[in-house]
């Protein structure tokens, strides 16, 4: 079976035999996967009335442990968005009733952006969803495949330098 990619490597291969595209049919399918995968995950978060920036904010406070809450700067690191973006994303979810803002105590000029029980309850509610959709989309591999695969896309995200969140 063939893919787009092998369309594209076979093209390139008639006009310049004399490079090897190994590189381009590894990244053309990273890429290509990435928009596959996005599609997925917007189409999934669609069904359950969320935006993937309102499901990656409710995660992010959600593992940052009780009190689920966040400044806004690290909330922000976290999104790698403008502080303009972010601002309308929180004033937005704030409408929805998903998170809200409040000043940190010890320093009253820092707001914090927390959960809210609703914001708490409609991710917990689709979380496990997420994880078996997620699941559905790798069926295709067998557990050896997935491993390596994990291993390998590990391998090449820490010689590209991300090897933290921030």
């Amino acid at each position: 079976m063939a893919d787009a990619i092998d369309a594209v490597i076979a093209q390139w291969k008639s006009v310049r035999p004399d490079i090897d595209l190994w590189p381009m049919q590894v990244l053309g399918r990273i890429a290509r996967l990435a928009r596959v995968l996005e599609k997925e995950h917007k189409k999934f978060l669609a069904e359950h009335d969320l935006e993937p920036f309102e499901f990656d904010v409710l995660t992010t406070l959600r593992r940052a442990g009780e009190p689920y809450e966040l400044t806004a700067s690290a909330l922000l690191k976290a999104a790698l968005v403008t502080s303009g973006a972010i601002t309308n994303r929180i004033d937005r979810m704030e409408v929805k009733g998903l998170v809200e803002r409040v000043r940190d105590q010890d320093d009253r000029r820092s707001v914090r952006i927390k959960l809210t029980p609703q914001g708490r309850n409609v991710l917990d509610a689709i979380f496990g969803l997420h994880v078996a959709n997620m699941e559905r989309l790798l069926q295709p591999l067998d557990p050896l495949t997935g491993e390596q695969l994990v291993s390998g896309l590990r391998t090449l995200l820490e010689s590209l330098g991300d090897t933290s969140l921030s």
